[in-house]
């Protein structure tokens, strides 16, 4: 394990999702550790190399990143190898919140731990797209979708109820949900399935100096966008669509 990165980034080293464009190149990363598919691509924490394989073994515009994190690791890839933006067909992030946060008032927490680190991603040129509070608190794990992943009866699938469980209470208990919502998987079904939820273009950027305000991501929603408005902002989600990848991509694990 490599140690957290210092300096203005100020949020640890953390894993994110890299899509890229051959079989079995889905991985979702801790830091500091790697993964060797049939292509030989190895991806390590940045100061080892995770812009390698992105840089040597991807055309341009081919690679999708799916950050669930603190945006560190995004933001030093292209500090330390600007070609890796060109390489970058889109950055879809699970962070950030147009209306209210919940690290503060306004911070959403993936942001509001390193928001140096999130307003580089936002203001490099490759496209965005935030999937934040306002579309995964939309995702909702209702009794009835519990009961769903209840009846598939795999080792996973009780798992992921259990889970469940532990946030409704959690979420009813700390934040008044009345079912729990679930957040990371948001970003990476609309990877897998664009018509899961809606998104509108807007201008994006985050709030660096604000005494109260520290970490908001900014979303200009008054419209007209610039022409070169490069970030989009997710709305709506199709809640049963979402729900059915969802149970569908668990009971295809069955019991391993």
């Amino acid at each position: 394990m490599k140690p957290g990165v210092g300096a203005k980034l100020i949020a640890p080293v953390t894993g994110f999702t890299v899509q890229v464009p051959w079989p079995g190149t889905v991985s979702v990363l801790p830091a500091g550790l790697s993964v060797e598919p049939g292509g030989g691509l190895t991806i390590r924490t940045v100061d080892g190399t995770v812009v390698s394989p992105v840089v040597s073994l991807a055309s341009t515009g081919t690679v999708t990143l799916v950050p669930t994190g603190p945006l560190t690791n995004v933001a030093l890839a292209a500090r330390k190898e600007p070609r890796i933006v060109e390489r970058v067909a889109e950055v879809v992030l699970m962070g950030g919140a147009y209306a209210r946060g919940n690290r503060t008032a306004v911070s959403e927490f993936n942001i509001g731990c390193d928001p140096e680190a999130a307003q580089i991603v936002f203001r490099e040129p490759w496209p965005v797209t935030m999937v934040g509070l306002d579309l995964t608190h939309q995702a909702l794990a209702t009794p009835e979708v519990v009961a769903r992943i209840v009846e598939l009866d795999t080792a996973p699938a009780r798992f992921v109820a259990d889970l469940l469980e532990f946030f409704a209470g959690t979420y009813r208990t700390l934040q008044g949900f009345a079912a729990p919502p679930v957040h990371d998987p948001c970003a990476v079904a609309f990877v897998i399935d664009p018509e899961v939820l809606t998104t509108r273009r807007a201008p994006l950027d985050v709030e660096l100096h604000g005494e109260l305000t520290t970490g908001m991501t900014v979303a200009d929603l008054r419209g007209p966008e610039p022409a070169d408005c490069h970030t989009r902002v997710a709305v709506t989600l199709d809640h049963a669509r979402f729900w059915d990848l969802v149970v569908d991509a668990l009971a295809r694990l069955g019991d391993p």
